[in-house]
């Protein structure tokens, strides 16, 4: 079976490739700058401009680049072998999308409209679709998310939260997604379906910012904070938080909390606790 996958330079992409190349195959894999790797067919374009795109035929298609550039690229790289697309969103599709930041809920709007096009594009043309939601994505010193919190514990020792923090989190490992995407285009009880993908554990806020101390060997020293101090810790924490947004505080007492049965049932899904590990 011959694998296509779209965003194969990112944290979860790039571990797709991985395992498919240890599973004996040897996939396509689009990036757009020039790479070489052993095992892997690179091709060199950009998903938002696919009529500059010539894929050889492939079976299956992973995607983890945003999902509605898939949809308007497919009918450009469509070919009559394709059989099986899985495509990776967010579950803050269904946590964010009333956010009171104008630019999240842009974002999500899209994803959410992307879904709906991809969907639509795959029965237009009969191929199988299964759709993707991650929690928190984490994959140690690559995330944004852990690995922006592991820097700043790094850097001042120490980490406020507004409130106590007490609201749920289930952290998944990039890795986890991969084998979960490639068990899942295995599957055909998980064609024509949307998954939630939580990590193996749900913890609170606070707790999983105490085992990223506890990953970086350093003790837990996490402040509760009222909100005009977080806000204020925030506004000088802001340089190191290019992406980050004052509604984070508000979102450390709400829990963001999925079930994993349908996937664990359809194809498998068994991720690991949520035990971070950093170089030293």
């Amino acid at each position: 079976m011959q694998s296509f996958v779209v965003g194969a330079t990112g944290i979860v992409g790039s571990y797709i490739v991985e395992h498919l190349v240890k599973s004996g195959e040897t996939p396509l894999a689009l990036s757009r700058v020039n790479h070489r790797s052993c095992g892997v067919v690179w091709l060199q374009g950009d998903l938002a401009t696919p009529e500059t795109l010539k894929p050889p035929s492939f079976e299956t298609l992973y995607c983890t680049a945003e999902v509605g550039r898939l949809a308007d690229a497919l009918p450009h790289i469509y070919t009559p072998a394709l059989r099986r697309v899985v495509a990776f969103t967010s579950t803050s599709i269904v946590t964010k999308i009333e956010s009171e930041v104008a630019a999240e809920r842009e974002l999500l709007r899209r994803l959410a409209e992307g879904e709906g096009r991809l969907i639509a594009t795959c029965e237009r043309y009969n191929v199988g679709w299964t759709i993707l939601r991650p929690t928190i994505i984490y994959a140690e010193g690559r995330d944004g998310n852990i690995s922006r919190l592991a820097r700043l514990i790094r850097r001042f020792g120490m980490l406020p939260l507004m409130g106590d923090g007490a609201g749920l989190r289930q952290p998944v490992h990039a890795e986890d997604l991969a084998i979960g995407a490639i068990a899942a285009a295995a599957s055909d009880a998980a064609i024509g379906k949307t998954y939630a993908l939580p990590g193996g554990e749900t913890i609170s806020y606070r707790e999983m910012v105490g085992r990223i101390f506890d990953a970086l060997n350093k003790p837990r020293r996490i402040i509760s904070a009222p909100p005009f101090v977080w806000r204020l810790a925030f506004a000088l924490a802001k340089p190191l938080l290019p992406n980050a947004n004052p509604a984070m505080g508000a979102r450390m007492a709400k829990d963001m909390v999925f079930d994993p049965a349908p996937a664990v049932r359809d194809f498998g899904w068994n991720p690991r606790g949520f035990h971070p590990r950093f170089e030293k």
